[in-house]
């Protein structure tokens, strides 16, 4: 497949490389551009590619046909815009993906849930013996998956609003959002924009797919088959993974492997089997009585109320990071009404989070960073509490993204 003559690509992280390698195998002229002067970019090099660390000149467009943009790279970036200016070609990683393989993609977006419910359709998939590969938003790119997955396997593809807002042709077989609440402001400028990016994932179905949305949410793009999903939703067994939104999480799942083509019976065994991902609701360690839980991947408010649901009243609370626009009053309602016995604050975001929480009259105590509040949160510990790291907040302040600041949260905990 022909895709280009020559070929720009922005930001050379797992995504970018991964769009990079896969354009250079075609006989593509590939240029990376990369913001980073340090970025290993060996196996780009060995691989014919152009390598440009550090510097965004526009010029880099000059006669290129197409742009691969990086779900971390914005919109207004410099080098976008200029493609835009030009009328190139400009695509996310995940639409040059689509275009290279010719598998059936399964694809999941949502605010919350995305990784869970992705991996959680994975184990359906190997419980009924299909093929199947898990890539997109968390772990390997799409085009990480060109040459590599059999010609009939099914990709579960987690998919954000960075990555579905350059989309072009893009065409799940099954689609599924699992749920919509303000989030990535600082990104898309207001809510109704993010949610125009989400809905995206359906714009290009047809009469013979799938479209899983929850019940009575509204219209979406495209032709595709209307699936409504629920918490409540009787399924061919209980889920292993804890809390109601992994319930609403396990209804989706079930309702889009059902679309699929998967029988309930290997349905049932993913669902008994599956134990959920890290840093995910994940049991780090218990210490005199007290669990400690790492739920760095709730980068957002909604996503922390979500974990409160799955614990009873008294939970020690980690939370703060780097800022997205979002409001912390319904969260700080949330703690006061499931009686989280105290918060604890980390990073830019601990001002904001403390006033909210001191108008729902939740305790809370300024740590600073997170070795600190595990600390804390342990001295304040009895037998039976739950230690929850669960920021509510994104990373990007003290660490280089959740993973990392899961990571830590385990070194932490176990050196107590």
């Amino acid at each position: 497949m022909r895709l280009a003559e020559q070929a720009l690509v922005v930001g050379l992280a797992r995504s970018g490389e991964a769009a990079a390698l896969a354009l250079a195998r075609r006989g593509v002229r590939v240029v990376g551009v990369d913001r980073s002067e340090e970025l290993d970019a060996g196996r780009l090099r060995q691989a014919g590619v152009e390598v440009v660390l550090g510097a965004e000149d526009p010029a880099l467009v000059d006669g290129m046909d197409l742009l691969v943009k990086s779900p971390g790279v914005p919109r207004e970036e410099p080098l976008v815009a200029a493609a835009r200016e030009r009328g190139t070609t400009i695509w996310s990683e995940v639409e040059l993906g689509g275009r290279l393989l010719a598998n059936p993609i399964l694809g999941v977006t949502g605010t919350n849930g995305k990784t869970t419910t992705s991996e959680l359709l994975g184990a359906m998939f190997a419980a009924a013996g299909r093929a199947v590969a898990v890539a997109g938003n968390v772990g390997r790119p799409l085009c990480g998956l060109d040459g590599v997955v059999p010609a009939d396997a099914w990709i579960v593809c987690e998919l954000s609003s960075f990555q579905l807002e350059d989309i072009d042709d893009f065409h799940p077989r099954v689609a599924v959002l699992l749920n919509l609440t303000a989030d990535h402001l600082d990104r898309h400028g207001s809510l109704e924009d993010y949610r125009a990016a989400k809905l995206r994932i359906f714009e290009n179905q047809g009469t013979d797919d799938a479209a899983v949305v929850p019940r009575g949410f509204g219209p979406v793009p495209g032709t595709a088959r209307r699936i409504e999903f629920g918490a409540d939703d009787e399924l061919p067994a209980e889920p292993r993974i804890r809390g109601e939104h992994n319930r609403e999480n396990a209804a989706a799942a079930t309702a889009a492997a059902r679309a699929a083509g998967l029988p309930d019976e290997a349905i049932a065994r993913g669902l008994l089997d599956f134990e959920g991902v890290p840093h995910r609701l994940e049991l780090v360690r218990e210490l005199r009585g007290v669990r400690f839980v790492n739920d760095s991947k709730a980068t957002n408010p909604e996503a922390a109320e979500r974990a409160l649901s799955a614990y009873p009243p008294g939970v020690r609370l980690i939370l703060g990071g780097s800022r997205k626009g979002a409001s912390y009053a319904a969260l700080a309602h949330e703690a006061g009404r499931r009686g989280v016995a105290r918060a604890y604050l980390v990073g830019e975001s601990a001002d904001e989070i403390a006033d909210a929480l001191a108008a729902e009259g939740v305790r809370f105590t300024y740590s600073g960073d997170l070795e600190q509040a595990v600390h804390d949160a342990f001295a304040d510990a009895e037998a039976g509490d739950v230690v929850l790291l669960s920021p509510a907040c994104a990373s990007y302040d003290q660490f280089r993204d959740f993973e990392e600041r899961g990571e830590r949260f385990r070194e932490l905990v176990g050196q107590l």
